[in-house]
């Protein structure tokens, strides 16, 4: 089963997926928010998901940042819409920065670069990346 993870944004959401083995995070694709509940339920029909994953924007001193007042909503009507699937928190500080500096490293042209769509959905890999390292040094 696969792990999504989901970079929410105001107008735009990246989204990253594992593979089924759970070994790699991929971006899968960047959506616009308000779409985003009807793709992620249309995903989850069609293929098998253990679990979400949403990046919580936190600020420097470690409180939630002015996104969570919309990202509570959706993370309770997913709870709600999809029960079987957990959907947990996961701090996202500092990955647009990541993405960013991935970007760079890539050798990823300037104008791919200004790509705000691409941004989001390596951001949301990151995230993805993150949780999974976290939870492999708890194993």
């Amino acid at each position: 089963m696969r792990i999504l993870a989901i970079d929410y944004g105001q107008k735009r959401t990246g989204l990253a997926v594992t593979d089924p083995l759970q070994l790699i995070a991929n971006g899968l694709t960047t959506v616009a928010t308000k779409d985003l509940e009807a793709f992620v339920l249309d995903y989850v029909q069609r293929e098998p998901v253990e679990r979400i994953v949403i990046g919580q924007p936190r600020q420097m001193n470690g409180e939630d940042s002015e996104n969570m007042r919309r990202i509570t909503p959706f993370v309770n009507r997913l709870r709600h819409i999809l029960p079987n699937i957990p959907v947990e928190l996961y701090d996202e500080r500092f990955t647009s920065v990541l993405a960013h500096r991935t970007m760079l490293e890539s050798g990823i042209g300037r104008k791919a670069r200004q790509n705000k769509a691409l941004v989001d959905e390596i951001s949301a890999t990151i995230i993805l990346q993150g949780w999974m390292e976290r939870i492999n040094c708890k194993s």
